[in-house]
């Protein structure tokens, strides 16, 4: 009987260790197709240094939606925009969550980020905070003084330059820009100048955060060794952290010495956050402030200024297109006026599209935010399992053959003959994401694009510093969350 038993029980289990295996095949079958993964590592050899244009290399084999293994992780990667169309109409609920590396948790970031937090209702708090009371067209509008003052700093520093004959580093001047822009608009004054370092620093530490999160780490890879993350993860990227937080909690606990808002008016944007933090019942904390802050000055600085960067570079690659854009400045502002306004945006159209082309060849974040399948989904004929961990790779969409005729190619002039939008809903053109976990940003930080352009572009002609040709000017860019210019490029405004 025991050994009867025995062998039911052995062929029991054969059974259903068959049946598993044949349902594993069954269902990874349906996975996307893609490269042959490595034992244990998976695909995380191939990747290389600049894994957007591998991804985008991958895809011209394996097609627009394939799968990859990083480590013991299911990766989807989303290369075209018919699939980014599927995902952001069909199942956009169901892939909206994140796929949150140990990075990003090192300092509880994950726990607080509107960028980072699961759908869940702390998110829809703050996300509906931001909307509102951060990024409305109305608040938008109100603090366009601000913005102005801003940019009439940047244009006297430049003239300094100018009569100097000295170059600039359009990057970090862009940067100091873009820092000043979001500091006076969250704080009501300047956190940087362009004659002291401070700046820099700041632009250091922003990209060493941004490159530590871009990075392929140990942990993510391999989600049962997440102990090991103190270990890992947490010292450098904790040490950028920190000294971040070091400096908004500074500005907050001064703000809080004299903080009085008796009559319910708001200054500034940590008036109203703190504001609504002391509302009866309110779910915002200064945790959440904190981490707020920091999603809005390490998303809104580099990428602006790195897009700025590219646009500058680009037209002075291509003179013709440059001339084009001063000719249309001066037509519609005419010679006297020597300030571009925001009101004026909508009135130059060539401007306009050279900032859209730019985000198009160099999207702000390569990858969008990784996303997480909450459920199996099935997506382009192709299973999405539970889990998996979802990259959409906006570099290789908006250069896809398939949608965009010679997308390798600097030609502003696309945008003229077509109407397209950056708005999400344009899926070959989405820089700033698409569906519910669009950037919120995304309007300020496209005033702040041409508003800055055009003011440079207007005020100044260009040539290149350090007897550069526009052919020999270094194209090349380094991977991050972001991807910025491998080399800064250096500028020598000259009066018109």
């Amino acid at each position: 009987m025991d050994n009867y038993t025995s062998v039911i029980i052995l062929l029991s289990s054969l059974w259903v260790f068959l049946h598993l295996l044949k349902l594993s095949k069954n269902s990874n079958s349906r996975l996307p197709p893609g490269p042959k993964p490595v034992p244990i590592l998976g695909n995380l050899p191939h990747l290389g240094d600049k894994p957007h244009r591998t991804l985008a290399n991958f895809a011209k084999t394996y097609g627009p939606l394939f799968s990859l293994k990083f480590g013991s992780v299911t990766t989807i990667v989303i290369s075209s925009a018919s699939v980014a169309k599927e995902m952001f109409q069909k199942h956009d609920r169901a892939l909206a969550n994140r796929q949150v590396s140990a990075a990003v948790r090192a300092n509880g970031h994950d726990k607080c980020s509107v960028a980072w937090l699961p759908v869940c209702p702390k998110w829809r708090t703050l996300r509906k905070i931001s909307a509102i009371n951060l990024f409305s067209t109305q608040r938008l509008d109100a603090s366009q003084t601000l913005r102005h003052e801003q940019v009439s700093k940047l244009m006297k520093y430049v003239e300094e330059c100018c009569n100097k004959g000295e170059a600039i580093d359009v990057g970090g001047v862009a940067f100091t820009t873009s820092l000043n822009l979001l500091s006076n608009t969250f704080f009501s004054f300047d956190l940087a100048s362009y004659n002291c370092v401070n700046s820099g620093e700041f632009k250091d530490l922003v990209w060493r955060i941004m490159e530590e999160i871009g990075k392929p780490n140990l942990v993510d890879c391999f989600p049962v060794l997440r102990f090991l993350s103190v270990l890992s993860v947490n010292r450098k990227l904790m040490g950028y952290g920190n000294k971040l937080n070091e400096v908004f909690e500074g500005i907050i606990e001064k703000r809080l010495e004299n903080y009085c808002n008796v009559n319910g008016k708001d200054g500034d944007v940590l008036d109203t956050l703190l504001r609504i933090m002391n509302e009866n019942e309110s779910d915002l904390s200064l945790d959440d402030i904190k981490h707020l802050l920091m999603d809005f000055f390490t998303a809104g600085t580099d990428t602006t200024s790195s897009t700025l960067e590219w646009a500058m570079t680009k037209l002075l690659r291509d003179p013709e297109k440059l001339t084009k854009a001063q000719v249309e400045l001066e037509q519609v502002l005419g010679k006297e006026k020597k300030i571009v306004g925001e009101s004026d945006i909508s009135k130059l159209p060539y401007l306009q599209a050279i900032v859209k082309e730019t985000l198009r060849l160099h999207p702000t974040t390569v990858f969008l935010l990784p996303r997480k399948a909450s459920n199996d989904v099935e997506l382009y004929g192709y299973t999405i399992p539970k889990n998996a961990q979802i990259f959409v790779n906006v570099w290789a969409i908006s250069r896809d053959p398939n949608h965009w005729k010679n997308p390798d190619v600097f030609s502003p002039e696309r945008f003229l003959e077509h109407n397209i939008d950056w708005k999400g809903q344009d899926f070959g053109f989405i820089p700033f994401g698409s569906g519910r976990r669009i950037c919120p940003g995304d309007m300020l930080a496209f005033r702040m694009l041409n508003l800055m352009l055009g003011n440079l572009l207007h005020g100044f002609n260009w040539k290149i510093a350090d007897g550069l040709r526009p052919e020999d000017l270094d194209m090349n860019d380094k991977f991050g969350i972001t991807v910025q210019k491998a080399v800064s490029q250096r500028i020598v405004p000259c009066p018109k």
